[in-house]
């Protein structure tokens, strides 16, 4: 047997899917997504942007996108299946990423979300490499896991965020070398961060990108200091632009 084959065959049908999807909607702009330029909301949050791409080494054009797709800008987004904020996070995933990161009590604290969503796709991206990490932070590390080693087919939502997430992402892969995967691409196992489920459960893995419902305020507490620096091996001499 040769378990290695049949995840690159998948690997390849997905960058097709990804090339396929990326014509009309590269057209778009040759910046990105200009929705996200023009947003009324990037001002606001320019600044927690620029922190999370330099603290976890991720571009700002997919933090921008990611957040566009997930939540549209909106800071108090829920999904049906309880994923929170501008970057749509689950809840167990929180949870873990607000105490290895020294993150406040509030999942719908801006700053806060945005530096765990930044965190969760540096992490898909150093485990699973572009495009999967894409997939992996939608649909959840463990059901992306099951499509390379089963062949499990992704679910259509998974399907269409990577459709619309594949023009700006493929763009930058060139000019963002920092975004490279570590050498240490097993670093993952290292750490309990993605719980184990059935199949027929969405686990606490990945965000969503489900209906929002109008969120419940989160209680705020007072929050420990936060390092800037990041917590990831600096892949360049250059921080990302």
């Amino acid at each position: 047997m040769h378990p290695a084959r049949p995840s690159r065959v998948r690997h390849a049908v997905m960058l097709a899917l990804l090339a396929a999807a990326g014509g009309p909607a590269a057209a778009q702009s040759e910046g990105g997504l200009p929705q996200v330029a023009a947003a009324p909301y990037t001002v606001a949050l320019a600044d927690d942007v620029a922190e999370a791409s330099h603290r976890f080494g991720v571009p700002e054009p997919w933090i921008w996108a990611v957040m566009q797709v997930e939540s549209n800008g909106d800071a108090r987004a829920v999904s049906s299946a309880g994923a929170m904020g501008l970057m749509q996070i689950m809840p167990g995933t929180w949870a873990t990423l607000r105490g290895r990161y020294r993150l406040g009590t509030d999942p719908f604290d801006r700053r806060d979300n945005i530096l765990a969503g930044t965190a969760y796709l540096r992490e898909m991206h150093d485990r699973f490499g572009a495009p999967g990490f894409l997939a992996a932070y939608n649909a959840g590390p463990g059901r992306y896991a099951e499509y390379l080693s089963r062949g499990r087919p992704l679910p259509a939502e998974t399907r269409r965020y990577l459709a619309r997430l594949a023009p700006v992402v493929g763009r930058s892969l060139g000019r963002h070398p920092a975004a490279a995967p570590l050498r240490d691409r097993n670093s993952w196992t290292h750490a309990a961060l993605f719980p184990a489920r059935s199949d027929n459960q969405r686990a606490d893995d990945g965000p969503t990108d489900k209906a929002r419902h109008p969120a419940q305020p989160a209680p705020h507490g007072d929050r420990p200091s936060r390092p800037r620096e990041s917590l990831f091996v600096a892949l360049s001499g250059e921080p990302p632009r």
